[in-house]
């Protein structure tokens, strides 16, 4: 009756493969290899709690002995981070321009960046006027936080 059960561990295995291929986090590639250790253990009569653990130990061992391992040689082989123009990171510090009066978060504003249109807040008292200079100091999910530069 459970004869097919293998079948069932089989393609397990190998949508958790193709998951991994696409993330390449290392997590799925360990539930696959105990998909197919369930899968080699399913060929026997044996019931089917038992192929689960023996999965579940195949997939909780790789994951804890042998990913940490695979994640440290995959980052090293990576290179370095690459920096974006317009990536969050590089955009504080940048010079911006409000188009509009800009105030806090319950009277944001727009400003222009790189000549992109951004929504802006500011922490200064009474704001920033229209038409003035602005410097990045932060940036919140895709609302910019805005002061006016040091020394002007």
């Amino acid at each position: 009756m459970l004869s097919w059960m293998w079948v069932v561990w089989l393609l397990a295995g190998l949508v958790l493969v193709g998951m991994e291929v696409h993330t390449q986090a290392f997590y799925a590639l360990f539930l696959a290899l105990g998909s197919f250790a369930a899968t080699i253990v399913a060929v026997f009569p044996t019931p089917v709690w038992l192929q689960a653990i023996v999965g579940a130990a195949v997939a909780i061992v790789g994951t804890m002995a042998v990913r940490p391992t695979l994640a440290r040689l995959s980052a090293r082989h990576l290179g370095p981070k690459l920096a974006m123009p317009g990536a969050s990171d590089n955009l504080v510090g940048q010079p911006a321009l409000t188009l509009e009066p800009v105030g806090d978060e319950n009277h944001p504003g727009h400003a222009r960046l790189f000549n992109e249109r951004w929504l802006a807040v500011t922490s200064i008292p009474g704001g920033v006027p229209a038409h003035q200079q602005v410097t990045v100091v932060e940036v919140r999910g895709t609302t910019l936080v805005i002061a006016p530069p040091k020394g002007g």
